[in-house]
């Protein structure tokens, strides 16, 4: 029963993003094209190719296809997820705008004549538009051939007139469609390259009323989402790790999704994170991705790298305790938040800063007394308008946010997952300060 429902989920989003897909195309390619030539032919392998091979890299992803083949398939088809989507949403906007468009031309047709090698011409007008469609000199084309006299040469070819330049159907269409075209690509090459460049530093002080004055002034890097895997490697992270060590913190909170695969295959690619510098050390807490990527064999490893994590475990140090629970996906392996393991036995005048990768997390952490929560997860969207599916999803998308006596800081993360592009969501790492109320 459970594979039916899988099967007819799967039928379902199948055919849903193959509908989506010949809406771009009718608009993009078939609207601005007069038959299938060589334009129209590409334009439908590359609106055919682009959604078999974003498949084709989510299935070789989650199902632990050869590590080659995912970085074969991942570039073409993630960046392709990225531009449907703003391809679809520029055809969307080109929906209001084509009427507009349309009109103006109407009217700028009816204002007057057009003047072309210096006698006046008919106003551009719909009957215009159909001529535009028809062979032109029909009736020449139709005289019977002259019986004495030489051949004529051949007339040199008409200048283009409104009888047979484009319609201003398609002359709509292919304004619209190249518009829309161009500002998807602009949108995902410029959030591809916000995306490679590294994260930016982002700074937040935050008030802690039991923190004593000998701690203020305590600097925790904060990196979430790193995501290395078949797009995101090893220079990748090392850009991360020589951004945090310019921060100089006194400690550094890695809050999961460090890794989209195997210690086999990225082992290399997160040897970097040894170089972390801090005063009082790095820690690590599971993301629900380390689960899809053996979270044992990633504990294991973030400790040769000199990281502590924090399984549902707590650390004291010199102004306040710092604590640390489980992914919610690891639940599913039985391994799953124990706040209890973690906060249950402390002294709770002293002051607590807790790592958790998802913001929901946030209402336990209030039941514990919890000071302050550092979180990931949403990545603040990532991709525009997914923020507010985020929100949906999330208390905080994005930022610090108070419930309670605790506060929230969630960051929108280091790398990306899927595409490796962000719109509207920049990527930061975030250096927070801790603040005492007595200093």
């Amino acid at each position: 029963m459970a594979v039916l429902v899988i099967a007819l989920v799967a039928l379902v989003a199948v055919a849903v993003l193959g509908g989506l897909h010949w809406y771009v195309w009718r608009r993009l390619v078939r609207d601005t094209t007069r038959a299938w030539g060589p334009t129209r032919i590409t334009g439908t392998v590359v609106l055919v190719a682009g959604p078999v091979l974003m498949i084709a890299a989510l299935v070789a992803e989650r199902g632990g296809a050869p590590f080659w083949l995912q970085q074969t398939l991942g570039w073409p088809g993630f960046l392709w997820m990225a531009l449907a989507i703003y391809l679809l949403l520029a055809v969307l906007a080109g929906e209001v705008l084509r009427p507009l468009l349309r009109r103006f031309l109407e009217r700028r047709g009816q204002a007057g004549t057009v003047v072309a090698d210096g006698e006046a011409q008919a106003p551009f007008t719909p009957a215009s538009e159909e001529a535009a469609s028809a062979p032109a000199s029909e009736e020449a084309s139709s005289a019977p051939a002259s019986e004495e006299g030489p051949s004529e040469p051949a007339p040199e070819a008409a200048p283009e007139t409104p009888q047979n330049a484009p319609s201003r159907r398609l002359f709509v269409s292919r304004v619209v469609g190249g518009a829309a075209a161009v500002a998807a690509v602009g949108t995902v090459g410029y959030g591809t390259y916000g995306v490679l460049r590294g994260p930016s530093v982002k700074r937040v002080t935050v008030p802690l009323a039991k923190l004593p004055r000998s701690a203020h002034g305590f600097r925790i890097a904060v990196v979430s989402d790193i995501h290395l895997g078949p797009l995101l490697g090893r220079g990748f992270a090392q850009k991360v790790v020589d951004t945090i060590n310019a921060t100089q913190p006194d400690l550094i909170a890695v809050v999961g999704d460090l890794v989209d695969g195997s210690v086999k295959n990225l082992g290399p690619a997160a040897a970097p994170l040894a170089q972390l510098k801090a005063r009082h050390g790095s820690y690590f807490v599971t993301g629900n991705h380390e689960y899809f990527s053996g979270a044992q064999q990633w504990l294991e490893e973030v400790r040769t790298l000199g990281i502590h994590p924090l399984e549902n475990a707590r650390t004291e140090l010199a102004g306040f305790d710092l604590a640390g629970v489980n992914d919610l996906q690891g639940e599913s392996e039985g391994q799953g938040p124990d706040f209890g393991k973690a906060l249950g036995d402390r002294d709770t005048t002293r002051a607590c800063v807790l790592l958790a990768h998802q913001p929901v997390q946030i209402h336990e952490a209030v039941k514990h007394g919890v000071d302050l929560q550092l979180s990931g997860h949403t990545h603040g969207g990532q991709l525009w308008p997914g923020n507010f599916i985020a929100a949906a999803a999330n208390p905080t998308v994005a930022g610090l946010e108070r419930y309670g006596d605790t506060e929230l800081y969630v960051s929108r993360g280091a790398g990306a997952w899927g595409p490796p592009t962000r719109v509207g969501a920049p990527s930061d790492i975030t250096v927070v300060q801790l603040a005492s109320k007595q200093a």
